[in-house]
């Protein structure tokens, strides 16, 4: 490969990543707003956080048919597409008039985020190599979606301060037409090389539906609680929806998921450890931003600046992460940083009512960064590993659905146990009321502990799970050395 190429693959891997990260913002972008979205636009408390979750919904829920469809139809060409679907919508939030039109721009935003995510993770997969070289860049990837939920409260509070909330959306614009217009000059088109083009109608209806639908009923239960008739009948019917499909994958001659991707250890434990500390991960930042507002009452601004600590440390320890993983293995890095993130949680359930942010919040954000950057670097990496060029899609498209869907599910746990123990707090202790700092914190503290217990199972799951072997570059090296000796 000369100079030229090598040097193309790179910018190519730049235009990704901002794209991923575009996606990844706006995940967390628009909580800052919500107060300003509600009086601009009249939004009832109750419809307000339907401009979070028609994008979850749409997001979690067609990431998987995303990933495959990239592997059928072309990675590039549906990159580009979701690219389009994400700008446009973006604008359209921006210029939306009433609560039904922002919530239904939203969802067209979510669709276009699952098309375009897979479909990046998916060209990076197939543009380098195993080994070395992917670690790099999946180092890199894992800088940007580690960091991109921090970032995007930053970006949130300082928009909205500074001019008005439907910047949170404008900005998406320019960035996403550069973005488009590069892509032609940068990305080589590449399919799934299959003997047949077959869609898997039936898997995809279903798993879409299952996802979507859990999506909806976990957003529920938050609301109007776990034990209703209404949210038991929309779990119940998830659950169904995903078990017809794992019976139609089963029997499929072109799946949508190839089951027999699960025999890969390292791909499957980083799943499920994707799937918890990502539930850990939503509610950290979730709970976080409401003890900074509603305890410390931080202005949305001052928020998101104090993030920047999060941000730059998950920034800076994303490339020692990939060099260990390439070291030393994912196993050893994806379980130390599980239980680093752990840790970091124990700390958070620390915080004061009246805490300091150097003395309480900061150390917290230091040691949870550096956490975050060991487990998500070396996940993206495992979730990868031993896939065919063939199921590079697919494979993306699931390590992005169990994040999204681990986040929801946590971010719904979270809300409960907090406002459980918060009202035992009140209940306890006469004179208290609700939105007090310390039943609040009370309430926070309780989850943050049961949360560092999801971080310590994903770690458990990372060291028993994955694959004791050699990094690919260790097990290069060593077979060289015997074919030399030979």
């Amino acid at each position: 490969m000369n100079s030229l190429e090598n040097r193309k693959r790179w910018f190519a891997l730049a235009l990704i990543v901002a794209a991923q990260f575009m996606v990844v913002l706006d995940v967390a972008i628009v909580n800052v707003a919500l107060p300003s979205i509600k009086t601009d636009l009249h939004f009832s408390q109750e419809s307000l956080q339907w401009v979070v979750t028609a994008y979850s919904i749409f997001f979690g829920g067609v990431l998987l048919l995303g990933g495959r469809l990239a592997d059928l139809l072309g990675r590039r060409r549906l990159f580009m597409l979701g690219l389009v679907v994400f700008s446009v919508s973006s604008l359209l939030d921006g210029l939306a008039w009433s609560e039904g039109s922002l919530i239904a721009f939203r969802s067209l935003q979510g669709l276009g985020a699952a098309l375009l995510s897979p479909a990046a993770l998916s060209i990076l997969t197939t543009t380098f190599r195993e080994g070395r070289e992917r670690n790099l860049a999946l180092g890199i990837w894992g800088a940007a979606s580690g960091s991109g939920g921090a970032a995007g409260v930053l970006l949130g509070g300082a928009l909205t301060s500074a001019f008005n909330w439907s910047w949170i959306f404008f900005i998406n614009v320019p960035a996403g037409i550069a973005v488009l217009a590069l892509t032609p000059w940068l990305l080589r088109e590449s399919r799934a090389d299959l003997a047949h083009r077959h869609f898997d109608a039936a898997g995809a209806a279903s798993i879409t539906g299952g996802l979507m639908l859990l999506v909806y009923a976990l957003t529920r239960a938050t609301q109007h609680g776990w034990g209703t008739g209404t949210t038991i009948g929309l779990l119940l019917g998830s659950l169904a929806l995903v078990v017809a499909f794992v019976v139609i994958e089963a029997r499929s001659k072109a799946p949508l998921l190839p089951l027999g991707i699960f025999r890969l250890r390292t791909l499957t434990a980083s799943n499920v450890s994707g799937l918890l500390l990502a539930g850990a991960l939503f509610s950290q930042f979730f709970l976080l931003t409401l003890y900074m507002q509603q305890v410390l009452h931080y202005s949305a601004l001052k928020t998101g600046v104090a993030y920047i600590a999060l941000t730059l440390t998950i920034i800076a320890f994303s490339g020692v992460a990939q060099a260990l993983a390439t070291r030393i293995g994912v196993r050893r890095v994806l379980t130390t940083g599980m239980i680093v993130s752990a840790a970091g949680l124990v700390l958070y359930a620390q915080l004061p009512v009246e805490g300091h942010y150097f003395w309480d919040l900061f150390p917290a954000f230091l040691l949870s960064g550096l956490g975050l950057a060991l487990a998500f670097v070396p996940m993206s990496i495992g979730a990868l590993t031993g896939v065919t060029e063939g199921e590079a899609g697919v494979a993306s498209g699931l390590i992005n659905t169990s994040q999204q869907i681990g986040g929801a599910i946590g971010v719904a746990v979270a809300t409960t146990i907090a406002t459980t123990f918060t009202s035992h707090y009140v209940s306890s202790h006469v004179g208290s009321a609700p939105l007090s700092g310390n039943a609040l914190t009370h309430g926070f503290q309780v989850t943050f502990y049961v949360l560092a217990g999801i971080a310590v199972a994903g770690g458990l799951v990372a060291a028993l799970l994955t694959e004791r072997r050699l990094p690919a570059e260790v097990a290069e090296v060593s077979e060289g050395a015997l074919l030399e000796a030979a």
